[in-house]
Order: C-alpha cells, then structure tokens, then sequence
C-alpha cells in the first residue's frame, strides 16, 4: 500500500460487482486488471439480507440501468467467500494486491479468514462507526471513501479510526458518489482539501468515464486511484456505466502513472493559479477547495447509507437490547454512529421487524 512519499500513484481496479456474480468473470477481469497495468483489485463482500432492510429503495442510476428490484439485484450479484478465495490466488499470482470492501459487521470476521491486503470502507459508511472499527481491528492497511459526505464527517471518522490506532495504515479517497459522475462533478480539489486536513495518504475513487481524469487527480496529489473495470461499459447491472472497459482502463492508468511526482500540486499552494498543474481541458473538473455533498450525491446518500435497524418486532414500552439492533441500508433512520445512545432507551411506539428506528420512536 502507498505512503504519502511513494514514488508513483497506487491503482486499483475495482471489479466491484462488474463480475455480475460470477465467479469466471471476476477471475478474466483479475487477469484485464493485470494487463491494463493496475497495482491491485477489489471486490466487495455482502449479503443482501444482513445489507438491505424492508425499507431499501433503487436509486435512480440503478433504475436506468433495468434494475426493478434492489433485493433481486444485489442477490444476483453476490460473490461467495469461496469464490473470492480463488480471485485472491489468481491476483496474487499476477503480482496484485487483493482488497475488499466489506459492507456489514458481522461480515468483517469471516473476511478477515482470507489473506486479503486490505480493506476498504464504501462511502455511505463514513459515519458507520462500529464497521470502521471492526475493519480497523483486523490490523489490515484501511481505505476510506468520502463520497457524499461533509468535511465534519471525515473528521469524526478520522478521529474513531486515531482512536483505535489505526491512523499510520488508514488512507482517505475524495469520491463524488454519482454513477457514473459528470466531469463538472469530480471536484477534483476536494483531494487538496482532504491532503491540507489530515495526514495520511490522499487518494481518488474515480466514477466519471474520462480516461485522462486519473492523471488530473494525480497532479492534485492522489497517491492512490480506484477506478470501476468492466467486460463492457454496456453490459447489464448497475454499475458497469460508470466503469471502463480494458483498453479504456490500459489508458487510464498508464496515464496516471505517467505524472512526474514533481508536478503533483503541492497541498498548500493556490491551484487556481499555478496552471502547471492544469492536466484537462475541463477546468470545471477541478470544482471548489472544499469537501462537501453535492447535490447529485444526495440520493444516494439516503439510499445508501445504513440506520439503526429492529432485527424483530419491538413493542411500546420495551427497553431495548443491543441484541434487538442490526445496521442496513437505508440511511432514513438514526445512524449507526448513535447506536450507544439507543441501546438502553424506551420505545415510544411499536416497531415492526427490519425497520429503520427514527428519533420519534425513542421515549
């Protein structure tokens, strides 16, 4: 994994779930990786019951994408551990790193069985405290994506993940969490802004399409990319719209890589200025010295984020239980991060089973 004075920009080609569930398709995209010149690949570890609550919605890219059912989708795009097994084995033998993100709490164990080089956080669980510290506790190198989230936010994550001492192997991403996102979207000084405010590595999880945006969020100082892979930016399934093809992916990266560490945008010089490190003919990509939501990240910020959940039905007056409590998707209710503050409290009214629990229902 890169440190903030590595030589060359670290990049990842996020298989996701491109591989559409299968198992020989993440195995030949593992292999697409190895010869578009990527450093690493990840997958991501789910299981839509333990993810997904009665409340869970498409968001609309999925929608545009024929999915009708956020259920019957993720369940067709689940990879089994045994499969993810064999990606390892495959990666590793081409020279690959193998990451994952991990999307529940009880998942981080069973993850943790198989030799993976790191993990990673998706952006909707930036304020997912017990998943951050449960990945934290692994001792693994930890990625942090920050799509749809606000500078307070990082820095309350930042500051669990110190706590837990795993701030010398954590690394932040700028992510825009729009699928795919437009190029007046990518906010590309959103990476300064995170490079002035923490100091840790600084990296960019890409989802535009622009094959030359890589190198741009180099010369911001991304020391780490992560960028969707897919067999065809046409097939079927959610994300492959906002991923590149191989060849596509070759470009990507060889441009990235191509960056000269002397042209990396110092952290406190003006980049509005020093047009030196102007590296596309889009200056809209560079955006504000900010880190913030944008509006086309706010659905799914809603959609994706996870709440405090009732794993049964719960009746008024009832004192609840940590063991009454799961996380899932969506981000409607209270969020993970106050689950302290709920362990213990009275209900109010009754609560179905699998419901998001909102502030109204606590007495």
């Amino acid at each position: 994994m890169p440190n903030r004075d590595c030589a060359g920009v670290y990049v990842i080609a996020e298989l996701g779930v491109n591989h559409d569930g299968r198992l020989d398709r993440a195995l030949e995209l593992t292999q697409a990786a190895a010869d578009a010149g990527a450093d690493a690949v990840k997958l991501q570890y789910f299981e839509t019951d333990r993810l997904l609550s009665s409340a869970a919605k498409l968001a609309a890219y999925q929608q545009a994408a024929g999915e009708a059912d956020p259920v019957e989708m993720l369940r067709r795009l689940e990879l089994p551990l045994e499969s993810m097994a064999r990606v390892i084995e495959k990666a590793h033998a081409l020279g690959l790193h193998a990451l994952v993100t991990v999307f529940s709490v009880e998942l981080v164990g069973r993850a943790a069985e198989l030799p993976w080089d790191a993990f990673k956080s998706a952006s909707p669980d930036i304020v997912h405290r017990p998943l951050l510290e449960a990945l934290a506790a692994t001792g693994r190198p930890l990625l942090v994506s920050t799509g749809a989230s606000e500078m307070d936010e990082i820095e309350r994550a930042a500051s669990w993940l110190r706590n837990c001492g795993a701030r010398e192997r954590t690394a932040l991403l700028h992510c825009v969490s729009s699928y795919p996102a437009a190029p007046a979207d990518a906010a590309l000084l959103g990476i300064v802004a995170l490079r002035r405010a923490f100091d840790v590595p600084i990296g960019y999880s890409d989802h535009t399409c622009l094959d030359a945006i890589g190198a741009a969020a180099v010369a911001c100082g991304a020391a780490v990319l992560e960028k969707h892979l897919t067999y065809d930016p046409r097939a079927a399934g959610p994300d492959h719209a906002a991923s590149l093809g191989p060849r596509a992916f070759a470009r990507y990266a060889g441009l990235a890589k191509q960056v000269p560490r002397d042209r990396v945008l110092p952290a406190h010089a003006d980049p509005v200025l020093d047009d030196r490190y102007q590296m596309t003919d889009d200056s809209d990509v560079l955006g504000a010295l900010t880190k913030r939501v944008l509006p086309c990240e706010r659905e799914v910020r809603m959609l994706s984020r996870q709440s405090i959940v009732s794993r049964r039905g719960l009746q008024q007056g009832e004192v609840i239980r940590a063991d009454d409590l799961t996380f899932k998707r969506p981000g409607t209710g209270l969020p993970p991060c106050e689950i302290e503050h709920v362990i213990g409290r009275r209900l109010r009214r009754a609560v179905k089973a699998d419901t998001p629990l909102v502030a109204e229902d606590l007495a």
